[in-house]
């Protein structure tokens, strides 16, 4: 027989309004900072912030016990006592009540006066084509900015209006700072759109211009998107009625598997056939340096 327990309406809020970013980390869970919300490193797509959750592949969300009831495949009972414990009573603090913010307008990094430092970066530490990078730079779509000097990848609309900017620090030591600019509309990441009714998907601009570097051969007739993350949000935006097959390219690890799935999952709901392609390393950076360092190697060797 089915446990049942009433709860009170003051047990309900207080389980519904538990702190989840607290409560994820005494789970070992691990964040990512994306703007004034969390992203769950074992889950790119899921962001948190106070008692809210949301999930942008499957567009759904909620509070505390609905988050336990789907994650942790928790009955209702079963989640209300995890979240309160034996006695009923809150184990995790309870959520901050969350100020309404009126969101910024978007507004990209002012360009720094040269490219330098970024050319250098991306030329010589990451091993992108000089062509392929200029080819973006030169339509405005890459720039160094002039405040920190970071890699800045813009996103356009159809009408070619600048909404989105992911920024990505040229540091070669140290912990790499990537962040997408506040009020970016997740729909218009990185991108490029070609004719042929294909469509390539990465979760990193530099992984989406290591794959053209790799495979330059008509490159600007396929379509191209970097989701800066793993949200299927680019993607459906990049699809077209004459769009034939997805090309999912994501990272060969646990997170970019999953992703993977879940975009296959809801490309199939809409008629698009997919394949999966995997970077033999962890991602498509890593197999562009370890194939340039091969070849490399021969030519010191004369």
């Amino acid at each position: 027989m089915a446990q049942y327990i009433e709860f009170t309406p003051e047990q309900k809020e207080r389980a519904a309004t538990i702190d989840l970013e607290e409560f994820l980390l005494r789970q070992g869970e691990k964040f990512i900072k994306s703007g004034r919300e969390k992203r769950l490193a074992s889950d790119h797509s899921i962001t948190v912030r106070g008692c809210e959750w949301f999930d942008h592949a499957s567009n759904e969300g909620g509070r505390a016990v609905s988050f336990v009831q789907k994650y942790y495949g928790k009955s209702y009972v079963e989640a209300m006592s995890m979240l309160l414990g034996e006695s009923m009573e809150p184990v995790y603090p309870q959520a901050k009540k969350q100020e309404q913010v009126d969101q910024k307008p978007f507004a990209p990094p002012v360009p720094n006066a040269n490219m330098h430092r970024v050319f250098a970066y991306l030329l010589k530490t990451r091993g992108l084509d000089a062509d392929v990078v200029s080819y973006f730079a030169r339509r405005k779509l890459l720039y160094e900015d002039a405040a920190h000097h970071n890699a800045v990848f813009i996103g356009t609309d159809e009408g070619g209006c600048p909404r989105h900017a992911h920024l990505r620090s040229t540091n070669s030591f140290g912990k790499a700072f990537r962040l997408n600019v506040e009020s970016s509309d997740p729909r218009y990441s990185f991108h490029h759109t070609g004719t042929d009714g294909s469509l390539y998907v990465f979760e990193a601009p530099i992984d989406m211009l290591s794959y053209i570097s790799m495979n330059p051969r008509q490159w600007q007739e396929h379509s191209y998107v970097a989701c800066c993350g793993t949200s299927p949000i680019p993607v459906v935006q990049m699809l077209k009625p004459d769009t034939q097959i997805v090309y999912l390219c994501l990272d060969n690890d646990d997170a970019g598997h999953k992703a993977s799935e879940r975009m296959a999952d809801l490309l199939h709901e809409r008629g698009v056939m997919t394949e999966r392609l995997v970077p033999e390393l962890k991602d498509w950076n890593d197999d562009l340096l370890h194939t340039q360092k091969e070849e490399l190697v021969p030519c010191l060797s004369l």
